[in-house]
């Protein structure tokens, strides 16, 4: 492996533990050539993206790509947490013995990766010198340019993240072989693909898809089941799927700091990277930190949670984002920010893409462009109503290309966090916000956090799909052991963070619209919350938290009938015994839950008897 070394060594790549891991992979892979990349080749392997057909130009600097057809999102039914202990097993991490799944996905990447180069990409989960630096660099190793390009704005990139670690072995070994992905068996009982985070060995092995969620390997592999297990593993933090907003007044000076989580389709995005509504833009500023990934800890020497976005960049779901949903998201991917579009519409003699909700219509003249899978539109007989997009199509771009960007978005100390909310899309029972108080009722809520299900498929009218903290699908251990994990970490900051579940999306049973106009005017039950916090406002109380009266929300502008705001404003008490009922069932589930989450639930349940 002569060459082998001169590529590290010209690399300036001198982490010996780091070489012993390209070297063993490039053997078992079979790589034709090796390349170690650093955030400052990213023009260079755009301009060979483009000349070798795997990106477009979509404008001046943006690029468009488009994936295999049927390669578009996570697959979480192939997703596996695997350990050497069978206690790490929860419900939804789908739990494996290490010693079963590390041998299946060698064999899988044996030679897969022929005629190929494998790109080395050390990166970091964190603003450098963060308290959690520690447990935040990484070196994936991957197979396809496009993936190298996606890390470089969702990470940090360069060989000194690795070169300088106190421990040279302290790095998480994170692997991606695309495979051929024609003929994996994709969605069949033959299905070659899987997609393996070895949590108490630092290690992520994921083969068959070269899909972001699948292949961007710092983002939720790390930043998420891996970040999740180190934090619980070390007893020092938690790693959320949460998003991360400050909220400035420009009145008093303060700034107050926002993280919660969402289900998908439940608003998460916008609401990160949302504008005050004008009646209210004179006073505060909303600024961005993050929309998905939060890791919280507590400061000890100001008692403070503390919380930060692992992430370099956003990873957007690109339907329905339009200049009134996120005007902030259309900014962020405008010409020269060398943004990457996948799976959109494309015009390739313009250069201009489109997917649904972009616009209320499509553009009318179709000469040029093609859909998500290349077709021609133009092509397409009258009746053909198939989206132009994938609904799960993506944009790519830096942090710094949004333009509420906090401007201490990087700095290495993290923000003190003032509040977490979590928020489902439901039709009723949920009022426009409530607030908690209590840390074992606000991590009970977060536990029971759920939407809307599909209630054909699922058999019971009114039950949610439950997602616990938003972190479902990311589960790196098992639930109860999470729970108590979160009550500890936040239960020892000695300046609590107050708890609220919201719900932008309460509709009318009779007409369907919905009550709360929602967007930038989402701002105002935020606001009303950290008032509370502040004891400005006492609220109404109930069973499940505490509701704002009508003249505590300011509603300077909003446009919101009488009834309406009374609706979303207060509590279906049948209703939510019917929910407490549900819950129930769903925490049942989970070996070793903390009493305090149970003797939160019998609470719930006993004051909703005595609700008026």
């Amino acid at each position: 492996m002569a060459d082998l070394e001169a590529v590290l060594d010209e690399a300036g790549l001198t982490n010996p533990q780091v070489r012993e891991f390209v070297k063993e992979y490039a053997e078992l892979t079979g790589a034709e050539h090796v390349e170690v990349v650093n955030a400052s080749d990213d023009a260079r392997l755009l301009e060979e993206a483009v000349a070798a057909g795997e990106l477009e130009m979509a404008g001046e600097g943006r690029y468009y790509s488009r994936s295999y057809y049927k390669d578009t999102a996570r697959s979480e039914e192939r997703t596996i947490v695997a350990t050497n202990d069978e206690k790490d097993r929860g419900v939804y991490n789908n739990w494996r013995p290490a010693s079963e799944m590390k041998p299946m996905l060698r064999d899988r990447m044996r030679g897969a990766s022929e005629g190929k180069t494998m790109y080395v990409i050390p990166y970091l989960m964190a603003p450098p010198g963060n308290e959690l630096a520690p447990w935040a660099a990484g070196v994936e190793l991957t197979d396809t340019r496009t993936v190298v390009l996606h890390m470089i704005r969702m990470s940090r990139v360069g060989v000194q993240f690795v070169n300088d670690l106190e421990d040279p072995d302290s790095f998480v070994r994170a692997v991606h072989v695309t495979g051929d992905l024609e003929n994996l068996g994709q969605g069949t009982p033959d299905d070659q693909r899987y997609f393996v985070t070895v949590a108490d060995e630092r290690t992520i092995l994921h083969f068959g898809s070269s899909y972001g969620g699948n292949a961007l390997l710092g983002k939720i592999a790390h930043g998420l089941r891996q970040g999740a297990y180190d934090g619980w593993a070390s007893k020092k933090f938690l790693a959320e799927q949460y998003m991360l907003i400050g909220i400035h007044d420009k009145e008093t000076g303060k700034t107050y700091h926002v993280c919660g989580g969402f289900p998908s389709a439940s608003g998460k995005t916008n609401l990160a990277m949302m504008a005050a509504p004008d009646a209210l833009g004179e006073r505060y500023h909303v600024s961005f930190y993050g929309d998905d990934i939060a890791w919280l800890w507590v400061d000890e020497k100001t008692g403070r949670l503390m919380g930060m976005n692992p992430e370099y960049g956003v990873f957007g779901v690109a339907k329905d984002t339009n200049e009134r949903t996120n005007p902030n998201a259309l900014s962020s991917i405008g010409e020269g920010s060398k943004a990457i579009f996948t799976n959109v519409a494309y015009n390739a003699s313009t250069g201009e893409v489109w997917w649904e909700g972009k616009t209320p219509k499509p553009p009318t003249d179709v000469h040029g462009w093609v859909d998500w899978m290349g077709a021609p539109l133009a092509d397409r007989k009258s009746d053909d109503s198939a989206a132009w997009a994938h609904p799960n199509s993506r944009f790519t771009t830096t942090l710094a290309n949004v333009p509420n960007i906090a401007t201490d978005y990087d700095d290495p100390v993290g923000v003190p966090i003032d509040a977490i909310i979590f928020g489902g899309r439901t039709r009723d029972r949920e009022p426009l916000i409530r607030a908690i108080t209590d840390l074992a009722e606000g991590v009970y809520d977060g536990l029971t956090l759920g939407a809307e299900a599909t209630f054909a498929a699922e058999g019971v009218d009114g039950q949610l799909r439950y997602d616990p903290m938003s972190n479902r699908p990311f589960m790196a251990y098992g639930e109860g052991d999470y729970a108590r994990h979160y009550l500890d970490v936040v239960g020892a900051a000695t300046d609590q963070p107050i708890f609220a579940h919201v719900n932008w999306f309460q509709k009318d049973p009779e007409d369907g619209h919905f009550l709360w106009p929602g967007y930038r005017d989402n701002l105002r039950p935020l606001l009303w919350l950290l008032q509370l916090r502040n004891g400005e406002v006492t609220g109404r109380r109930t069973a499940v938290g505490i509701l704002p009266t009508e003249e505590e929300l300011d509603l300077e502008g909003v446009d919101i009938e009488p009834e309406d705001l009374e609706r979303i404003l207060t509590i279906d008490k049948e209703r939510w015994q019917q929910e407490m009922g549900f819950r129930e069932e769903h925490l049942s589930q989970f070996d070793r839950m903390p009493e305090e989450i149970w003797e939160a639930h019998r609470r719930v349940a006993a004051d909703l008897e005595n609700e008026q």
